[in-house]
């Protein structure tokens, strides 16, 4: 009997160590779900904001994660619009399938976008693609064209591959591959400073790093080598698009968002002074307000 009370004494005491951990673990600031995918993938996915407002899908860039929007779904932004992000899949919390098919066929990419519409339900979302989430915005086109959307933002988005449009990235990406772990990591860190002129602190890069190692180095290499002659693509484009570009950008030339504005031809163009690949982390509130203004000027 006294073996019985001491373990049920035990078990009362480990009930109430685990609700007050639970009662101290902070509230996610964001619904968790996951989506998936036509051929199985499935892809992590948060939602943010503002349920009942217009809908921003912000689609990140190669090896980053759903954590790159960080100062976007944290601004006064969430307080009007509807904001999902998610990572793409061999990245974050999404599953990284180790063939290349999974990343080579661009209908894959396309059908990530229409599962995360139809599952989470968004009505005509406004599409952010920065830098390859210009790649994975345009194999949507490809394949649903955009009359499930309201628009497109390009942030130093791929739209060609064209010479003289892609800088430092050419030589970094290829060490990024690599099966030695320090090889890996110190050719990520170069590349992470490569995303910005105005540097973030040394504690926000150690979380980039992070999530970019989430990328298995089988990924980063699948994700290479595509086409991307997107141009016919672009030339049907009927939707409002915005363009945004770092004019220091040393990873994505400003040449490239030039490319996309001349093949737009209703498109507008937004580029920032001192500012490199990453304007929507480094000069976020005149992003966010150039955003913003855009999205309310949509038509639904």
């Amino acid at each position: 009997m006294r073996k019985l009370s001491t373990l049920i004494a035990l078990l009362g005491t480990l009930v109430l160590v685990t609700v007050a951990a639970a009662q101290q673990a902070p509230a996610l600031l964001y619904k968790a779900s996951t989506v998936k995918s036509a051929d199985g993938v499935t892809l992590a996915v948060q939602e943010w904001g503002n349920p009942s407002g217009p809908e921003i899908l912000f689609i990140h860039g190669f090896s980053q994660s759903s954590l790159s929007w960080s100062r976007q779904v944290r601004s006064d932004l969430a307080k009007e619009f509807r904001i999902v992000t998610f990572d793409l899949r061999g990245h974050g919390s999404s599953d990284k399938p180790l063939v290349p098919e999974a990343y080579r066929e661009s209908r894959r990419w396309a059908d990530d976008i229409d599962a995360i519409i139809k599952q989470v339900g968004l009505r005509k979302p406004v599409l952010v693609g920065w830098s390859y989430g210009g790649r994975v915005m345009n194999d949507y086109l490809t394949h649903y064209g955009d009359g499930g959307i309201a628009g497109l933002n390009y942030v130093a988005a791929t739209s060609t591959a064209k010479p003289g449009v892609l800088g430092v990235g050419l030589r970094l990406i290829p060490a990024m591959t690599s099966e030695d772990l320090a090889t890996n990591i110190e050719t990520t860190q170069k590349f992470l400073v490569s995303c910005f002129k105005i540097q973030p602190s040394a504690e926000a890069m150690a979380t980039a790093l992070a999530y970019n190692m989430m990328v298995p180095p089988k990924v980063r290499g699948f994700l290479g080598g595509r086409p991307a002659d997107y141009d016919a693509v672009l030339g049907r484009i009927k939707v409002p698009v915005l363009v945004s570009q770092g004019k220091e950008d040393l990873l994505v030339l400003p040449a490239m968002s030039e490319h996309t504005l001349a093949v737009v031809k209703h498109a507008k163009g937004v580029f920032y002074d001192g500012v490199g690949h990453s304007p929507f982390y480094e000069v976020a509130d005149r992003y966010n307000a150039d955003l913003a203004a855009f999205v309310r000027s949509v038509p639904r």
